[in-house]
């Protein structure tokens, strides 16, 4: 059987490319293909000496630096890929992988991480992000997320099996594309994050700084909170409205980036870890349930696969209803009163639902399913 592992752009090592090393841990003889390749050299490692062939928005001028430019190029440049002789195509998607085009006698298999956000319910969040809610651009750019919609669609219809990383990530495939799919959560290098009973004052957010993040909501809350200890880590383009949020609270500690070692350590010995973010799964909340730590996160999203709450008899965390200071402050109060009934054991139980080995189990065996014909 001949396989072939499509993903969108190697650009960095983050959570969809963690997605397409446990593939090619599950099919090892793959050939692999994305629209382009810039992934630097120390972070090839998982890639395992493949060299991934690309479409002509490689070789386009500042693709380099600004291949997201050549958005409306790439529907065009992903359905130049010949995969005719290939059994067996598994697509890795947040955006055109999904639209290489397929034959009878081909099984295509898509991870869905997401539809594309910006074209559909995000569109109006992105251009005010972006600036170009008005003006010649921001005319352009509403019309090529049109177009991009049509497409994104249509080609969703090209493939057979549907995976979505969550049933947040579920619901917003049958929404945007009417279609079911099946949930297969991503794997997550539980390994790399040992519990950790004691726990010291603090509670932290690990993020980057961006709008979506609500790093700046946490701060505001924390603010109001002085008997309370947060420590920020992190950077990025938002870093500064987290700064206006927090003020000169001296219970608020902005760290900036640390390092890897120095972000386990924090993540260990947290009262809690908060996420603010409507996530389309979280990785990161797995990774503090693996340090036997609990979570508290905003409700929407994939946290609500992901932190087991009460009435659960083995609660790990809790959900706060709305991204507001206030409703995170009623939260922390209630986390209170529920801390005794949460144990590291029951967090790192939890996290353990969602590793790299389960991944694998449960990609192949969907696959090998609908190759025997058997269906879901």
């Amino acid at each position: 059987m001949k396989v072939a592992i499509v993903h969108e752009w190697f650009e960095t090592y983050a959570g969809s490319e963690r997605v397409v090393e446990q593939l090619l841990h599950c099919w090892p003889e793959a050939d692999l293909f994305a629209v382009c390749d810039f992934l630097p050299d120390p972070e090839r490692h998982f890639l395992g000496g493949r060299v991934p062939r690309t479409t002509f928005i490689q070789r386009l001028p500042f693709a380099r630096r600004r291949f997201r430019w050549y958005l409306g190029l790439m529907p065009l440049a992903i359905e130049q890929l010949d995969l005719s002789g290939y059994d067996l195509v598994v697509s890795s998607s947040h955006a055109v992988a999904k639209g290489v085009l397929t034959g009878p006698g081909q099984l295509h298999v898509s991870y869905i991480h997401s539809p594309m956000r910006y074209a559909w319910d995000l569109q109006h969040q992105y251009l005010r992000q972006a600036g170009l809610e008005r003006g010649l651009r921001g005319a352009y750019t509403r019309w090529l997320l049109h177009r991009m919609r049509a497409w994104d669609r249509a080609s969703a219809a090209g493939v057979d099996v549907l995976v979505a990383n969550s049933a947040y990530i579920a619901e917003r495939i049958r929404k945007a594309w009417r279609r079911e799919s099946v949930v297969i959560h991503p794997p997550v290098d539980v390994g790399a994050f040992a519990m950790h009973r004691a726990k010291g004052d603090h509670f932290l957010v690990a993020s980057r700084m961006v709008p979506y993040k609500r790093v700046e909501l946490v701060a505001e809350a924390f603010r109001r909170m002085p008997d309370r200890r947060l420590i920020v880590v992190g950077d990025g383009p938002g870093e500064a409205a987290v700064r206006a949020a927090a003020g000169e609270a001296p219970n608020i500690e902005l760290r900036g980036r640390v390092g890897q070692a120095e972000l386990v350590r924090l993540m260990q010995t947290a009262r809690a870890c908060i996420h603010a973010a409507e996530e389309d799964f979280g990785i990161a909340l797995v990774e503090a349930q693996a340090c036997g730590t609990p979570v508290i996160a905003f409700g929407r999203g994939g946290a609500r696969d992901i932190v087991r709450v009460p009435p659960d008899p083995a609660p790990t965390g809790l959900l706060f209803a709305e991204q507001t200071a206030d409703s995170l402050v009623a939260a922390l109060a209630r986390f209170d009163a529920l801390a005794p009934a949460i144990t590291p054991e029951a967090c790192r139980r939890n996290a353990e639902r969602f590793g790299q080995a389960r991944f694998r189990e449960e990609i192949t065996a969907l696959v090998a399913r609908h190759l025997a014909g058997a269906g879901p």
